[in-house]
């Protein structure tokens, strides 16, 4: 599947952001069957190397288990925002799975004013665009994108997801300017 399928999805995203962004792209154990405890762990390790307000973006099953384990144990960092891709929801009104199932208050496990995306192709034939407003009731705090004339794999086009993580990052500059300048002693404000 990484060489398969996601290449195609980081390459875009890629091309798209451009070179100010460092994308991290690891791979997972056994990704032919993935399984929960397995990919958990490696995520862990390297949710750990992150710096702080690195945006996580997972797609599929890797993003479900990503949303998973993040209600399990948040990371020590922290994040940037949080985004979903063809993410089959894994609960009641989704998939079974004996490994995981996403806790009821999954919007409250997660971390209070990180912004959380879902996005889905409404063409997706692998996991139903349904289990987009599945996440929407689990997250009240999502910001779900639907997106027409779409497949599973967003007919490996991340446009969307990138101009969303820009401009998380031109808010987040922004933010800090404005945090500045109120501390700035010459303009009256407090240190």
């Amino acid at each position: 599947m990484h060489d398969e399928w996601d290449d195609k999805l980081v390459a875009s995203l890629t091309r798209e952001l451009g070179p100010t962004f460092e994308i991290r792209y690891p791979r997972m154990p056994n990704e032919d069957d993935p399984k929960f405890a397995a990919w958990k762990e490696a995520l862990e390790k390297e949710l750990a190397t992150l710096d702080d307000g690195a945006i996580l973006v997972g797609h599929s099953i890797g993003a479900t288990i990503l949303i998973n384990a993040l209600s399990e144990r948040l990371p020590e960092r922290e994040l940037g925002a949080i985004v979903l891709i063809a993410a089959p929801f894994v609960g009641e009104g989704g998939w079974p799975s004996e490994e995981m199932q996403l806790p009821l208050d999954l919007g409250a496990r997660l971390p209070s004013g990180v912004p959380v995306f879902v996005y889905h192709g409404l063409e997706d034939e692998t996991a139903p665009p349904s289990h987009a407003e599945l996440y929407a009731r689990a997250m009240p705090q999502a910001r779900v994108r639907r997106l027409p004339n779409r497949d599973h794999q967003l007919n490996n086009d991340l446009k969307e997801i990138a101009a969303t993580i820009k401009s998380l990052e031109l808010d987040d500059l922004a933010a800090r300017g404005r945090s500045r300048r109120k501390r700035s002693p010459g303009r009256g404000g407090r240190r």
